[in-house]
């Protein structure tokens, strides 16, 4: 018998499978020089920040030297101190914080998930001047929120507009739930916008044959929009509400602006931190924003464990593949 040539073999469709070794090592380190910079711009802008606050939060306020009655220079180390007097002292500050925190996410997050669909449904209709409604539903996500909040300290005044078109005379910007009201309303008018921006991207995708064929079996708006519309659009809108739970823990500046500082009734976790900081208490400021990312943190990190498959396209993608490789 005699031995088939090498060349025969691969043009008959046999190739040897080459050793992944070197191409791997290279493919690695390509990988890792491409990243690189990304990962310098975190470590500089989130990591640094983050350990510099976690070692001033364990130093307490500067005090009088009783020598020289100057204020001393050196912080003095306090360990845990800060974080005891926040649960302890200090804590009836911290868990209205906290609540109110937990609070304006919560129903600004929910309003805005309800508007900003109900705006990307009608941004995707085909009509007439289409362009112009985008646009229009889109400039309240492009002001500045200082303006924004400016812009609503005007309407939620004695004698704004606010009271006018409700015919009383309610203080919205002092103590009471009326400023709770007025923040949630300048924050949904807000930031809506950017919930239907990435839900109108998500519908975009969708097919019309989708839709064609529901309407041939007879499926009416609503059944198509809770079967077809809502599950179809879902991992665009997860990724819309995680940003969006993200962004209200860290709400600062529209109630800082609109109501103003040091208000119990609109005072959160970033206003405490910034208050304490602006009386030169940078131990327990720190410590607040400790806590404060920590909360980010593991919202964050449920968010992504819980709904994390529905956020890369589901198990039920993954098991429509398989079902179409096995076939």
């Amino acid at each position: 018998m005699t031995e088939t040539p090498p060349e025969v073999g691969v043009r008959a469709g046999v190739r040897r499978t080459p050793k992944p070794g070197r191409a791997t090592a290279g493919s690695g380190r390509l990988a890792a020089l491409l990243v690189s910079p990304t990962l310098l711009v975190l470590t500089i802008v989130v990591l640094y920040p983050t350990l510099m606050a976690l070692k001033e939060s364990l130093y307490g306020a500067k005090e009088l030297d009783p020598r020289t009655g100057f204020i001393s220079d050196t912080e003095p180390f306090v360990g845990l101190q800060n974080y005891a007097e926040i649960f302890g002292e200090a804590g009836a500050r911290f868990w209205n914080a906290f609540w109110n925190t937990t609070f304006f996410t919560v129903v600004t997050v929910g309003l805005e998930t309800v508007v900003g669909v109900a705006m990307a449904l009608i941004m995707h209709k085909a009509f007439r001047g289409r362009a112009l409604v985008r646009a229009g539903i889109l400039v309240p996500w492009a002001v500045p929120t200082a303006i924004s909040g400016l812009l609503w300290r005007w309407i939620f005044n004695s004698d704004g507009v606010a009271n006018a078109l409700l015919g009383q005379q309610i203080l919205w910007t002092t103590e009471g739930f009326h400023a709770k009201v007025a923040v949630i309303v300048a924050e949904v008018w807000k930031t809506a916008p950017f919930i239907g921006l990435l839900v109108l991207a998500g519908l975009q995708v969708i097919p019309k044959e989708v839709y064609e064929a529901a309407r041939m079996d007879g499926a009416r708006p609503a059944h198509q929009f809770w079967h077809i519309t809502l599950p179809l659009v879902k991992p665009a809108l997860l990724v819309a509400v995680l940003f969006r739970c993200m962004d209200a823990l860290r709400m600062f500046d529209l109630p800082y602006i609109l109501v103003g500082a040091q208000k119990h009734s609109v005072e959160t976790l970033s206003m405490l931190a910034q208050n304490e900081a602006a009386n030169v208490r940078f131990g327990p400021a720190s410590a607040y924003a400790v806590i404060l990312f920590l909360y980010v943190f593991l919202i964050a990190l449920a968010f992504v464990r819980l709904l994390g498959a529905d956020l890369v396209g589901g198990d039920s993608g993954r098991r429509r593949r398989r079902t179409e490789v096995a076939a």
